[in-house]
């Protein structure tokens, strides 16, 4: 469930490796209704149907949809971004004072109440300085001042907005930072981008330019804490390297992927795919066996093994390319593993497995 970039139409096709249905949702035909009786969602004027998962994607002028159609649906699918993650994510101040709470080194941030407020901390601060909005993509909304003077010409203009910003110090990499692509609890690829001549901001689409980087294991544990702060099991993070450490300067819930698959030669939107398909059909099966349990606690029959007795399972068979697919309660029952040997007895209506 996209906008239908670029990097989302790489991702759709990745996933039809692995899923047997794969559609694709463009978030600007959705709709949302609030009653007493609960949400209601529609897609194209009907109600969305059921899906087994769903990656909810977009650009933070859609966070509040996303958050309502996320909330609607997450008890009872998949789904790799938490409902909160579309609020805190795309919001600058949110992520930091997540990153905090989660004690994810940060530059030091301030927020300010008024033009009169930011002054004052102008007037204290090192320079040079960060000014950025909360809302914004792609390096969009970050503005540079290397003295207080440029820094209140700023205010003047910013004043004229009427809307809030951050002021944060400057950590000088010489125009680079770090982009690491966070899937799980691992970071799957990671690249440096340098900034081009006369440019603060490294940004593929600011014409910075990206080489393949290997993180060390302090750094990918610092980006992987900072995608749970937010909430987000996919995302991306990036990164500063200071003397002190890697600081994170920002999350990113959509980021494009041409960029960073062009400049690893890494097929990121494979490696998401997979990771979709994997914790997809672990939630449905997770699913299943409580229904399982809970109809076997209905009908009075025992579904867990405390003494060895062999155990009477009644269920429906799952059939997945022609292969019949054990429910997880018997691969709990039974404690079968991928290396174990066993024999299988099998004829018409009846099947056997015996461990070797």
């Amino acid at each position: 469930m996209s906008l239908g970039s670029k990097s989302s139409l790489m991702t759709i096709e990745a996933m039809k490796k692995y899923f047997d249905q794969v559609e694709n949702i463009n978030l600007k035909d959705m709709e949302v209704t609030l009653g007493s009786k609960g949400l209601s969602i529609l897609y194209n004027g009907n109600p969305l149907q059921k899906y087994n998962g769903i990656y909810a994607k977009g650009s933070f002028r859609y966070a509040p949809l996303l958050r309502s159609i996320t909330t609607a649906f997450y008890d009872n699918t998949y789904m790799p971004i938490k409902p909160n993650a579309f609020t805190i994510g795309h919001d600058k101040l949110l992520t930091h004072l997540a990153l905090q709470y989660y004690k994810v080194p940060m530059p030091d941030t301030y927020v300010v109440s008024s033009i009169d407020a930011a002054k004052k901390i102008l007037d204290q601060v090192n320079y040079p300085i960060i000014m950025k909005f909360p809302h914004g993509t792609q390096g969009k909304g970050v503005m540079f001042a290397d003295s207080f003077a440029a820094a209140s010409s700023m205010l003047d203009a910013i004043e004229t907005l009427k809307r809030p910003f951050l002021i944060q110090e400057y950590v000088e990499t010489d125009g680079s930072d770090i982009r690491a692509i966070v899937v799980g609890d691992k970071v799957i690829v990671s690249m440096k981008r340098k900034a081009v001549f006369g440019e603060k901001r490294a940004n593929i689409h600011a014409g910075g330019k990206g080489e393949p980087i290997v993180l060390d294991s302090h750094t990918q544990k610092i980006a992987v804490k900072a995608a749970k702060s937010i909430g987000a099991e996919i995302c991306a993070v990036d990164m500063l390297e200071t003397v002190k450490g890697p600081v994170v300067i920002e999350t990113n819930l959509s980021p494009g992927l041409q960029g960073i698959t062009a400049a690893t030669k890494i097929d990121v939107a494979d490696k998401i795919a997979m990771y979709l398909y994997k914790k997809t059909k672990e939630f449905t099966e997770k699913g299943k066996t409580t229904e399982t349990t809970k109809m076997f606690a209905d009908l009075g029959v025992k579904t867990t093994e405390k003494s060895g007795a062999e155990q009477q399972i009644i269920a429906n068979l799952d059939f997945r390319s022609e292969r019949i697919l054990l429910p997880k309660i018997v691969s709990d029952l039974t404690k079968f593993d991928e290396g174990d040997e066993v024999v299988i007895k099998a004829k018409k209506g009846n099947i056997s497995l015996e461990k070797i």
